[in-house]
């Protein structure tokens, strides 16, 4: 990405093009289905560039998913505040979100779980344990809203119930997986009263 002439360089700009440009293509090709003279290619940088920003490709792959990690929880708080006060809309919301994201012909589950099993060691498996404690946190703070007696049994369960849909739904394209965890998600809060 060369610097017009006149414009001044600025590293956290270039840092997040290269991260914007570059998360679809690892989400499509995982990880190891794309190595870093195609990823350079394609973010229109020098092998030197990244290594510059990222230090390695791993540092690159962390920042992505870390972006992209923020972005879906950012998404998931939204949908579930939009849906108003009661927990259970809220809770109802978070899966009507996942299933519109599910339906996407370019699903390809969760790309952050998905690097994490890929089994090559690196940042991956930090940044999906904090993920995942994220989304047991939303799941938490909904559980706290409703009275559950175990809020953090509560958030445990739907954070199961959650991912397990979305292996469902990349690997069996069954439709209605979202729908189903939904009504299983809102048992399991209705149960913890």
């Amino acid at each position: 990405m060369p610097v017009a002439r006149g414009e001044t360089i600025d590293p956290a700009r270039t840092r997040a093009r290269v991260v914007a440009t570059l998360e679809p293509l690892l989400y499509e090709h995982g990880i190891d289905g794309i190595g870093v003279s195609a990823l350079c290619e394609a973010a229109g940088i020098s092998k030197e560039t990244l290594y510059r920003h990222f230090g390695s490709k791993d540092g690159l792959v962390e920042a992505v998913l870390q972006q992209r990690s923020d972005r879906v929880l950012q998404w998931l708080h939204a949908a579930a505040s939009g849906a108003g006060d009661d927990p259970a809309d809220q809770l109802a919301a978070i899966f009507d979100a996942l299933d519109g994201w599910y339906a996407e012909p370019a699903f390809r589950g969760c790309a952050i779980v998905n690097a994490s099993t890929q089994g090559r060691g690196g940042t991956a498996p930090g940044v999906a344990e904090i993920h995942l404690d994220r989304y047991r946190d939303l799941f938490r703070a909904i559980a706290v809203r409703a009275g559950s007696r175990d809020p953090d049994l509560v958030a445990t369960q739907l954070l199961v119930v959650v991912e397990g849909a979305t292996v469902v739904s990349d690997q069996l394209r069954l439709p209605g997986a979202a729908a189903a965890a939904k009504d299983a998600a809102l048992a399991l809060l209705r149960a913890s009263l």
